[in-house]
C-alpha cells in the first residue's frame, strides 16, 4: 500500500544524502501532495536528519551486516517514526515495509520488517545512556563549538519555536522575548496569526532580530543593508524610519525580498548586484553586512546542514566574507558605522575576521552592550548567541555580530 507521506519523506533523504540538496529546495520540488502529508514528511525527514547518528546506533545491534544504502534511509524512516516522533509500532514498521516494495527493494522487506519489529519492540527506551548529542553531531563542528558544543547539540535535537517581528506599535500575542521578539510554538502557522494578512508581522528568530537592532538606525537615516535577502533585517531597518538600500546579488533572492516587503508594505530602494563590487554613489554613515556563511547557527531549524557542511567549506566562505567587510569599509562615510553579521557557529567566520579586518582596513570594534541576554556578550564586547542559550524559552539562533567604527 503506497503512502504518500513515507514516499515524500524518503524522497527528501535521497535529495539531501545523495544529491546535497538543501531541505528547502527538495521540500519545493515534491510533486504536488496534501499539505498536511508535505509538512508530515518534513517533519518525518528532519527528524531522520536531526539523529543518524543515534539511529545507527539502535539500528547495529540488529545489523549483521551494512544494508545498501537505500535500505539504510528506509530503517531511519521507520526508526525515527517509532522511537521520535510516537507512530504506533505496526504503522512505523508496516509503512516501512510497503516503502521498500515501492522502491523495488522487495529482496529487503523481510530484513526491514525484523529489524524495526525489534526496534520498535524496544521503545524510546533503547535511547536511555545513549549520548545523543555527542552521535548526532560532526565531528569537525563539535571541535570547532568549543565549551558550547554540548549545549549546542542538545539544542539541535529539537525543533526551534517560532519567532515574530512587528512593525513598532503594533501587539503580537504570544511570548515576549527580553530582546523584543515574540515567541509561539514550534509548528505555528505563521500565516494564521494576527498581523501576517494586514502586514505587521513577519518570521524571523530572536537571534536574527538583533544585528539590525544593534545598529540603532535613527529615524530618516541612510542606511545600507548588503546581502539583505530574504528581507527581514531590510524590513526591520525600514520599519524604524531608516531611507533603507537594499543590495542583494541573487535575482530569486532579490524577488523575495521584494515580496515580503510589498506584503509589509514597507520601502526599500532595492539594487541587484554583488555587493563585493558594487560602489554608491555617496557613502553611508550606517551599514549592515549580513554576510553569506555556513549557517550552522540554524541547525535547529535545517537539519540538513548537518550533512551538507564541511569543514572545507569555512576556509572558502572566509574569503567571501573578507572581501564583503573590505567592500564595506569602502562604503563607510566617516564617523559611520558598521555591523558586521553571520548566522554562524564557527569561530572563523566570527571574531576571527573582525580581528584580521581591523588590522587591515582601519577600523576599530565599538564594544556592544545586550543587558536582555548579557552571556550572549564576549570579553572582546561582540555577540555571539548559540542555540543552548534560553533552554527554559526554547533556545535561539546562532548568530555572530560585531559592531565597526573608524579608528
Amino acid at each position: 500500500m503506497r503512502d504518500p507521506t513515507r514516499e515524500a519523506a524518503y524522497a527528501l533523504l535521497q535529495a539531501v544524502l545523495t544529491r546535497n540538496t538543501s531541505l528547502d529546495v527538495a521540500l519545493d520540488a515534491l510533486p504536488s501532495m496534501a499539505p498536511r502529508d508535505k509538512a508530515a514528511a518534513h517533519r518525518l525527514a528532519a527528524s531522520v536528519l536531526r539523529h543518524t547518528g543515534t539511529l545507527d546506533e539502535v539500528l547495529e545491534a540488529h545489523l549483521r551486516r551494512e544494508p545498501p544504502l537505500p535500505v539504510r534511509h528506509i530503517l531511519w524512516l521507520g526508526a525515527a517514526a517509532s522511537l521520535f516522533l510516537e507512530a504506533p509500532p505496526h504503522a512505523a514498521v508496516g509503512t516501512a515495509v510497503d516503502l521498500a516494495r515501492t522502491q523495488k527493494l522487495n529482496p529487503f522487506a523481510g530484513l526491514i520488517n525484523a529489524v524495526l519489529r525489534k526496534v520498535a519492540a524496544s521503545g524510546p527506551a533503547v535511547l536511555d545512556g545513549l549520548d545523543m548529542p555527542r552521535l548526532d553531531t560532526p565531528g569537525w563542528a563539535w571541535a570547532s563549538w568549543g565549551a558550547q558544543s554540548r549545549a549546542i547539540a542538545t539544542a539541535h535535537a529539537h525543533e526551534a519555536p517560532l519567532d515574530i517581528s512587528a512593525k513598532p506599535g503594533f501587539v503580537v500575542s504570544g511570548e515576549m522575548l527580553p530582546t523584543g521578539s515574540v515567541r509561539f510554538p514550534a509548528g505555528t502557522a505563521v500565516t494564521e496569526l494576527p498581523g501576517f494578512s494586514s502586514g505587521d508581522i513577519w518570521v524571523q528568530d530572536a537571534a536574527a532580530a538583533l544585528p539590525a537592532r544593534l545598529l540603532a538606525v535613527q529615524q530618516g537615516e541612510r542606511v545600507l543593508d548588503l546581502c539583505a535577502a530574504p528581507g527581514g533585517k531590510t524590513a526591520q531597518l525600514a520599519a524604524a524610519g531608516g531611507i533603507v538600500t537594499a543590495v542583494e546579488r541573487d535575482q530569486a533572492r532579490m524577488g523575495t525580498l521584494k515580496g515580503n516587503l510589498a506584503r509589509l508594505g514597507l520601502n526599500a530602494e532595492t539594487v541587484l548586484t554583488d555587493a563585493a563590487t558594487w560602489r554608491p554613489a555617496t557613502k553611508f554613515p550606517a551599514i549592515l553586512l549580513d554576510a553569506p556563511c555556513s549557517a550552522t547557527g540554524t541547525i535547529r531549524r535545517h537539519p540538513d546542514l548537518l550533512h551538507l557542511r564541511k569543514a572545507r567549506d569555512v576556509q572558502t566562505l572566509t574569503k567571501a566574507q573578507d572581501a564583503l567587510l573590505d567592500a564595506a569599509a569602502e562604503m563607510l562615510a566617516p564617523g559611520g558605522r558598521l555591523i558586521y553579521a553571520v548566522c554562524s557557529l564557527q569561530p572563523e567566520e566570527g571574531a576571527a575576521r573582525i580581528d584580521a579586518a581591523c588590522a587591515r582596513l582601519g577600523l576599530k570594534r565599538d564594544p556592544l552592550c545586550l543587558p536582555e541576554l548579557p552571556e550572549a556578550v564576549t570579553a572582546q564586547g561582540d555577540v555571539r548567541t548559540h542555540p543552548g542559550l534560553w533552554p527554559e524559552r526554547g533556545g535561539i539562533d546562532g548568530f555572530f555580530v560585531a559592531r565597526l567604527v573608524w579608528a
